[in-house]
């Protein structure tokens, strides 16, 4: 199984179309079991995912591999090597774990600060003593690669894909790290939950994309499949992808995920793509 559960819901009320709100403890415990059975070996969290960690570690995480991120540098840290060390002992101790397969950052612009060397330096030291099998970055654009690609080297990198966003193909970044031998995890397969609205559902102020909304609705119809089977399938079909990361407010949710798995893998996908920031990007949604 090639997905990844994404665990921001345990911790954070997450998605534009989350209507229940954050999952509770009995609920993540029942899909932590579901996702183990169908499966699923790899959970994405971070340290920013509210109590996400801590829940993890309430249920527990044997037989998983736990991936998390590191959040920015504080303004005016002292010791960066220290900071680093310090944030990966208290999730360890969170997660009730002794190491992590991944850690990566969730700025990587600033590995282009004065103190980015110290603080990929830093990370590995971690990886070098077994505390974190694999490190790099989870990125929002693969124009961030092109800035460290020739000052650093990861040996994971996460980073946003989905038929609307299709960035990390269509430069060449795909390619270029599965030939590195990078493992490459995506995420946003749903672009929050969006792709899975009906076109009544979409909020107004995505409605300057109307054209899209409506190519896929009756792409979807002529093709008799669902949206969430279509999403997948499309991520899916992308073989240098190692890891689809994706988050669910229930076990029904979940299940229904697991479930679409390996349908449409053989479709034509709709020429959906659109590189506006303020539609691929949810860090923009606010405004």
């Amino acid at each position: 199984m090639r997905l990844a559960l994404g665990t921001v819901q345990f911790g954070l009320r997450y998605g534009i179309a989350n209507v229940a709100g954050q999952v509770t403890r009995p609920q993540a415990r029942a899909m932590l079991q579901l996702a183990k059975a169908s499966g699923i070996d790899t959970l994405d969290t971070a340290i920013a995912y509210g109590d996400s960690e801590a829940c993890l570690g309430e249920i527990g995480t044997a037989g998983f591999k736990v991936v998390s991120k590191l959040p920015a540098v504080p303004e005016g840290c002292v010791d960066v090597r220290v900071w680093v060390h310090d944030q990966l002992s208290a999730s360890l101790t969170k997660l009730g774990v002794t190491s992590l397969y991944g850690l990566l950052l969730h700025r990587s612009e600033q590995l282009l600060s004065p103190f980015g060397a110290t603080l990929y330096n830093a990370m590995q030291e971690l990886n070098s003593t077994g505390h974190v099998k694999k490190i790099g970055v989870s990125i929002y654009s693969p124009m961030e690669l092109d800035r460290l690609a020739s000052q650093y080297r990861f040996d994971l990198v996460q980073a946003p894909f989905n038929l609307i966003d299709r960035r990390l193909q269509t430069s060449g970044w795909l390619q270029r790290l599965k030939s590195d031998g990078v493992e490459v995890h995506t995420r946003s397969a749903f672009l929050q939950g969006l792709l899975l609205m009906e076109q009544n559902q979409i909020p107004e102020k995505f409605m300057r994309w109307r054209h899209l909304w409506l190519v896929w609705q009756q792409w979807l119809k002529q093709n008799e499949i669902t949206a969430v089977q279509a999403s997948l399938a499309f991520a899916l079909s992308n073989h240098e992808i190692d890891r689809v990361v994706v988050g669910a407010d229930s076990v029904e949710q979940l299940t229904h995920i697991v479930n679409a798995v390996g349908m449409g893998c053989q479709l034509e996908f709709p020429a959906l793509q659109c590189e506006d920031d303020f539609l691929i990007n949810p860090s923009f949604w606010k405004n």
